[in-house]
Parts: C-alpha cells; structure tokens; sequence
C-alpha cells in the first residue's frame, strides 16, 4: 500500500487530495462545459470525498444526460438520486461483463447526442 494516508477501504487507502482535485473537478468541468456527463466510477472510494458527492450531485442536478458507473458493492443515498435521474444510466460492472462494458457506455452516449440533436 503505497498511500499511507486517507479514509481505508479494504486493503487501500483514498488520496482524497487527488480525488477533489482531479476527480470531482473532471465532473463538474463536464456539467460546464459538456453534452453528457459520464462518471466512472462512483464506488466506496469516491464517496469518502463530498467534494466528488457534490460534483456528482450537480451532475445529476443538472439537464444533461448522465451516464455513471457504479462499483457493486457502493450502497448509498447519492447512488439512489443518480439511478432515479430520468434521463441518466448507471451500470453496475460485476467481472461478467468488465471488458464489454465500455461498449455498452459508447452506445449509450451516441444515442444521447443523436436523440439530443433532434430536440
């Protein structure tokens, strides 16, 4: 375990540091800024940071199509508001469908940006 500081989740530590500088910026920088906003992932380490809960928040807050993925085992309020979103997707990656699940996203974003050049 290379960080030594931070909130332990299993066998690791979460550099909140990096995920408010880098991870919740990224999202609020796509609600600005962006179409779609897509969020990978929301898990049990990101929700240590409301720095990132409140980006994700105004992600779903907002009128932009939301595409999220979610860790499996992450329980909590703030996923319940993202799935409720009309317009937003959440997956949930489970080892059955890691490595297919990205085409599935593309797929999805497409048909948010062809569905939102017809409004």
């Amino acid at each position: 375990m290379n960080q030594k500081s931070g909130p332990p989740v299993g066998k690791y530590r979460v550099n909140l540091a990096d995920l408010d500088s880098v991870g919740a910026t990224a999202i609020v920088n796509a609600v600005d800024n962006s179409d779609i906003v897509a969020i990978d992932e929301i898990g049990p380490m990101e929700l240590f940071s409301e720095r990132f809960r409140e980006a994700v928040r105004r992600a779903v807050e907002s009128r932009k199509p939301v595409i999220s993925i979610v860790h499996w085992k992450a329980r909590d309020s703030l996923l319940d508001e993202v799935k409720g979103k009309e317009d937003a997707e959440t997956y949930v990656i489970t080892l059955e469908n890691r490595e297919s699940l990205h085409e599935v996203v593309v797929r999805k974003a497409v048909e948010f940006l062809a569905n939102s050049e017809r409004r």
